[in-house]
């Protein structure tokens, strides 16, 4: 039996038994390597076995096995098995990746990039949306929900690599992973657990201070995420996205979203939206994610602040944000710091389609984050909106209404760049 998935897109595998399979088309200077990721309820491996490739190419409890990439006829396969009757009690997903480290950059390299999952007689075929500058890649996720074996198709996308992902996913490495080389490894570089500070800010006043870190040895990526889960309600309306309005020092606002608005990271507006994710469940929350570049205020000559919010369309249908209890944690080297609010009562029932999860404020080598609890008015598309007051930002939520697919639309005065 075949089918097809697109991403965000799942469905039950009849099997625990399988194999993934990635394939590409062989090309001049390209590196991709497949690696598994053996995470918990809160996304997270226990500790550096929970990563499966090349020098570590099974998991301890055989619940996932990397084996060599072959090439024939010009087409790279590599693949990963499975068993999830092997799964410890505490693993709730295995999330296949993909990495370039050829200097043939990102992933629009790799031509012809297709994922098979084989089960028994039961064949999906997941195809992605074209790449660019993304040198790793969230392929797909299965995980185990009521007793049944999932699959569901991500393809979303990090710019930074190996080490974004493992970041992700809550692995360090000590230097820069080697690349997978044709034959086994030599010398292998093996990751290691680190210990992560957590700030957790849930009240609206509250406020968090990062200091960037300077050097070669300096974290090369600040990370921040967005995380719900389905609300119960039987409809399939769990979709939330993740949007960054991003104040310049010159006072212009510019609005990252996937999968329209992405951004970048190594050029203007250097922000970089990772890929859209339609779709959650208790056991497989929905994540959004984006790369912030961490030396985005001496780039653009000064302070710049960012504003992160979640929205969910007219058109999901009546679905309260509040409902799929939404978070925001951010990610610098070993720093972590989550903003989530407590939602006052009666906020269920109300048709609130934006919530602003907190703001990050970043003056050269300080970042400021505070939570926020800010929503849209009942019934309203509005989006939220910074204005600079002297030494303070203010927040609206009266920035002009931006959709999906659409050119970014303009209120008044207010416009986004």
């Amino acid at each position: 039996m075949n089918q097809s998935l697109k991403p965000g897109e799942n469905t039950t595998i009849s099997t625990t038994q399988g194999r993934v399979e990635v394939t590409h088309a062989a090309g001049n200077n390209l590196d991709v390597n497949l690696t598994a990721f053996l995470v918990t309820e809160t996304g997270k491996v226990v500790d550096d076995s929970g990563m499966v490739f090349f020098n570590a190419p099974e998991h301890s409890s055989g619940a996932a096995s990397f084996f060599a990439p072959v090439v024939r006829d010009g087409i790279v396969s590599h693949s990963i098995s499975f068993d999830s009757s092997r799964l410890p009690s505490n693993i709730t997903k295995i999330a296949i990746t993909l990495t370039q480290d050829g200097s043939a950059g990102g992933f629009d390299a790799v031509k012809e990039l297709r994922s098979t999952v084989i089960a028994g007689d039961q064949i999906l075929e997941l195809a992605p949306e074209p790449f660019s500058q993304e040198t790793g890649i969230i392929v797909l996720e299965l995980y185990v929900r009521n007793g049944q074996l999932k699959a569901r198709s991500v393809w979303q996308g990090f710019a930074s690599g190996l080490a974004g992902l493992c970041g992700f996913y809550g692995v360090e490495v000590e230097d820069e992973a080697p690349s997978a080389p044709a034959v086994a490894p030599t010398s292998p570089s093996k990751p290691v657990n680190m210990t992560k500070t957590v700030v957790k800010l849930d009240k609206p006043g509250t406020s968090h201070k990062v200091s960037l870190e300077k050097g070669p040895s300096a974290p090369k990526v600040i990370r921040v995420s967005a995380t719900w889960v389905d609300n119960g309600d039987g409809s399939d309306n769990d979709d939330l996205d993740l949007r960054i309005g991003i104040l310049r020092p010159d006072g212009r606002m510019s609005i990252i979203q996937a999968p329209d608005k992405r951004g970048a990271f190594d050029v203007e507006p250097y922000v970089f939206h990772t890929g859209d994710v339609v779709s959650a469940s208790d056991s497989a929350p929905g994540v959004e994610t984006v790369e912030i570049n961490p030396a985005i205020s001496q780039l653009m000559g000064g302070k710049v602040a960012l504003v992160c919010s979640v929205y969910s369309a007219v058109d999901n249908g009546a679905v309260s944000v509040a409902s799929l209890k939404p978070k925001m944690r951010m990610e610098y080297g070993d720093q972590v710091v989550e903003c989530a609010y407590e939602f006052k009562s009666g906020f269920f029932s109300s048709m609130i389609y934006t919530y602003v999860i907190g703001q990050i404020e970043i003056d050269h080598d300080n970042i400021l984050l505070s939570p926020s609890g800010v929503t849209s008015k009942a019934s309203s598309e509005a989006t939220p909106w910074l204005t600079r007051k002297a030494d303070r930002i203010e927040l609206t939520m009266d920035g002009p209404e931006v959709f999906k697919g659409h050119p970014i639309e303009r209120s008044g005065k207010k416009q986004y760049v």
